[in-house]
């Protein structure tokens, strides 16, 4: 057993989790293709982020919008470098849904995996992607082609989601502490038209920033989240906004009359 899996199975262990949910055994790929529902209707693309803190009562919401009793959601923590501390968060906070909780890890090695990314994310009825580098997470995704299955992941059906650097993933751009000195712009999937700007409230230069760059014209107008708030999209329009705290807030954020305007959306408590 590789150490990292040691570490990883034996703190699940120590919070009840079983070692064999950490594996993809037996996951079996959808049909080449399928883009409909069983009704046969074209699927639903369905978005879940947050701006920070991607914990329980966020998981619990992405396994309601999946529509099945036990839905697999798999954790791909690219953009932490698949920190095994992230792992052992995302299985705690799995503990005590009823969910069939899985991981993705993208260090990997063709001697130790023997599924191809099609098939275990097209397996899935969620993924959540952890926070951490949102540039050095699009490189990795792009070099191994993972950003082309999440499109068909999202065209199917599968929700996605995730906070910080996996809600900004899913935008056209927003900001980014992924490279040194200071707050930048990168480039992500595209999914959701717009920019994004994560940990509104948690971050100091956060909101200024965001802000300058869409008056400036540098940023398309977007959507902040504060930590613990977050919004669900189905295609590119917003269907709910939701918090986990007290407080903690949405805004849509645009250039009107020439001036900044920072729309609030306000929240309904999630748990």
């Amino acid at each position: 057993m590789q150490r990292r899996d040691f570490v990883i199975s034996s703190a699940l262990a120590s919070i009840g989790v079983a070692a064999r949910s950490l594996p993809f055994a037996g996951v079996q790929p959808l049909s080449a293709g399928m883009t409909t529902n069983a009704a046969g209707r074209a699927a639903t693309r369905k978005i879940l982020i947050a701006g920070g803190n991607y914990g329980e009562a966020f998981i619990r919401y992405m396994a309601e919008l999946t529509g099945k009793a036990r839905p697999r959601i798999c954790y791909l923590p690219t953009a932490s470098a698949d920190s095994p501390a992230g792992i052992v968060s995302f299985f705690r906070s799995c503990a005590s849904l009823n969910v069939s909780p899985f991981v993705q890890e993208s260090f990997i090695a063709s001697t130790r995996q023997n599924k191809g990314w099609d098939e275990v994310f097209l397996s899935m009825d969620g993924i959540v992607c952890s926070g951490g580098n949102t540039l050095n997470q699009q490189a990795i995704w792009k070099a191994q082609g993972i950003d082309t299955v999440l499109r068909e992941a999202w065209d199917r059906g599968i929700v996605l989601g995730g906070a910080s650097a996996g809600s900004l993933c899913w935008f056209d751009e927003g900001t980014t502490d992924s490279r040194p000195k200071e707050l930048s712009i990168v480039k992500c999937l595209g999914f959701i038209k717009g920019s994004h700007s994560p940990h509104y409230d948690a971050e100091p230069g956060r909101r200024p920033l965001y802000q300058k760059l869409i008056s400036s014209g540098q940023m398309q107008p977007g959507y902040a989240c504060d930590n613990d708030a977050g919004i669900y999209f189905e295609d590119n329009a917003v269907k709910r906004v939701v918090s986990a705290r007290a407080g903690s807030k949405c805004y849509y954020v645009s250039v009107v009359n020439g001036a900044i305007n920072e729309r609030v959306l306000e929240p309904e408590r999630i748990s």
